[in-house]
């Protein structure tokens, strides 16, 4: 597949034959969820992450039979290569995406909710926040603190001294830190939040729905320019409980389904039989402090069957 590659990933030297095929695979599929989530927590779309997955086996097959200690790092490290040349890709694609960018939503299976910190570091809310650091300081903190990979193995995947990558790993955790959810919030109490909600969704009741939205909520809505969605940024309990009370108002065309979206729980809209809507929350305090609602068909595919995600 990558036999007229020349050079190695790793040390840039000539390739004699590459990894035998049945080696290579195995060792490929063993880690590939792994590799999945470290390229989605970087980029923040699956459609992208499976692109860079395609890139690393390339490379991946190419590479000298018994040149490869540690086949997870040497994965984890062309994986991450890739992700960076594609986020400054995707970075300039989303300079003219019509209206805010939202993630692509994944469904995942209910037990990704059990690991918190895996859960965390996937969900809508954070991948938001991932958003807002420079390429470099987001591939050093994801694989610093989901990962837990020492500074000397990230330093080889982003092509900085140590040193210099404990520096950026100090700056991207105070700048997430100042931004993330105010506290871990278990998955008993955020079903509880989430079912709170749906019933108040369903039965279009104003005030309960003012019970359990913050007063500072903000709702994003991704239509991708395809689909009708907000435009900009809806801030207030007061302007955004009325648009979501409205979410069921076509009726019995229309149909909520809880799920598991990114890690969390959340809601997936049904219109008509087909998927129109996932709505994601992020949950502070007890309160819905952020309601992501993802209408952009391109984005969508993902919730009609789980995605499995690793550390």
């Amino acid at each position: 597949m990558s036999g007229s590659r020349k050079r190695t990933e790793r040390t840039g030297e000539p390739l004699g034959r590459g990894v035998g095929a049945p080696s290579a695979t195995e060792a490929f599929v063993a880690h590939r969820n792994l590799l999945f989530t470290v390229a989605y927590e970087m980029l923040g779309s699956a459609a992208d992450a499976e692109d860079v997955l395609q890139e690393t086996w390339l490379r991946w097959v190419g590479v000298a039979p018994g040149s490869v200690r540690d086949q997870r790092a040497f994965l984890v490290r062309i994986t991450t290569r890739q992700a960076l040349m594609r986020l400054r890709t995707l970075r300039r694609r989303k300079e003219s995406y019509v209206g805010p960018w939202l993630p692509e939503p994944l469904l995942t299976a209910p037990d990704v909710a059990e690991d918190v910190e895996l859960a965390d570091s996937v969900s809508m809310a954070m991948l938001l926040v991932l958003e807002t650091l420079r390429p470099t300081e987001r591939a050093v903190f994801v694989l610093r603190e989901v990962f837990g990979l020492e500074y000397d193995e990230i330093a080889e995947a982003v092509g900085k001294s140590p040193a210099a990558v404990r520096q950026i790993a100090h700056r991207a955790r105070t700048h997430v830190a100042a931004r993330r959810p105010r506290g871990a919030v278990s998955p008993a109490e955020a079903r509880s939040v989430l079912d709170a909600f749906r019933r108040a969704v369903e039965t279009g009741d104003l005030q309960r729905l003012l019970d359990v939205l913050a007063p500072d909520v903000v709702l994003l809505g991704d239509g991708g320019g395809v689909v009708q969605a907000v435009l900009s940024p809806v801030v207030g309990v007061g302007e955004v409980a009325p648009l979501v009370a409205g979410l069921t108002r076509f009726g019995p065309a229309a149909s909520l389904r809880s799920a598991y979206v990114n890690g969390h729980p959340a809601l997936i809209l049904h219109l008509n039989g087909a998927i129109d809507t996932v709505l994601a929350l992020r949950i502070d305090d007890g309160l819905i402090t952020g309601l992501y609602a993802v209408r952009n068909p391109e984005k969508l595919s993902r919730v009609e069957h789980e995605t499995k995600v690793s550390r």
